[in-house]
């Protein structure tokens, strides 16, 4: 049973672009994930009866997840928009103290050296390979004041500043007509971002916080802000970017969650 019938004018706005990237996340999501989602969303009930399907056994388990991780994707997809901005915030309302949240404790936070940091390009990038912190803090920088929303329920209000990542990408001769920019953490935490998100003019590779040097606690040396997408999206302390038309999965949309994450 079909959840959704697009109609010509919502297929016209499917471009080729994002119809491949969204191909390229459907071969991509592993069995195990699908069954760890499976768990997950089958404890909520009532997934048998809004799909029709008979879930009592792995394989069609997997089929439906296979389904509903596709339609997730390609709505998110559909529905994004690069022009629009995502709602912005008086100082008085930011969240004090922001939270700290990681998939570890606050006492293992990654301890990068600033003045040994550097941040590697690599994949489709034609320009600088190799930054230094100095070198980033060199270029244009602009604030924003933006809610991150964790797919945990909760939400918070945060000052943010940095270098736009559209202008860092352009400045590293990234190809822009790429499907993906990787973002690999000191951390061992990645993740990956389709181009038209890496794009959004309220992308940020930010460095401050507050007004402040960025706590390591909130990503030092750098985190990449995206308020259009969930929290899981956002990176911290990276030390690796690629641009790359392979799709590059992530640390928990590998195990499951969804890869678009944001709209």
């Amino acid at each position: 049973m079909s959840l959704f019938k697009p109609n010509r004018r919502q297929d016209t706005l499917l471009t080729a672009h994002a119809s491949s990237i969204i191909k390229d996340a459907q071969r991509e999501l592993k069995d195990p994930a699908r069954r760890l989602l499976g768990k997950r969303i089958l404890s909520l009930g009532g997934l048998a009866l809004l799909s029709g399907c008979d879930l009592s056994n792995d394989k069609s388990v997997n089929t439906m997840l296979r389904k509903m991780s596709y339609f997730n994707d390609d709505m998110q997809a559909l529905l994004f928009d690069p022009k629009r901005m995502a709602p912005t915030y008086p100082e008085s309302m930011i969240t004090r103290p922001f939270p700290f949240n990681a998939f570890y404790d606050i006492d293992e936070v990654p301890e990068v050296d600033a003045g040994s940091y550097r941040l590697q390009v690599s994949g489709l990038a034609q320009g600088k390979r190799v930054w230094t912190l100095d070198e980033l803090r060199a270029l244009p920088q602009e604030d924003q004041i933006t809610r991150h929303i964790c797919i945990e329920g909760w939400s918070a209000i945060g000052h943010w500043g940095g270098v736009r990542f559209s202008d860092f990408l352009k400045r590293a001769g990234a190809d822009t007509t790429a499907k993906y920019v990787s973002l690999h953490c000191a951390d061992n935490y990645w993740t990956s971002i389709d181009m038209p998100t890496a794009l959004h003019a309220q992308t940020l590779l930010t460095l401050t916080y507050d007004g402040q040097v960025l706590p390591p606690k909130y990503g030092f040396p750098m985190k990449l802000r995206m308020p259009t997408k969930l929290g899981y999206k956002n990176p911290k302390h990276i030390v690796a970017i690629s641009v790359t038309n392979t799709f590059p999965g992530g640390y928990w949309e590998n195990q499951g969650y969804n890869w678009f994450g944001g709209s």
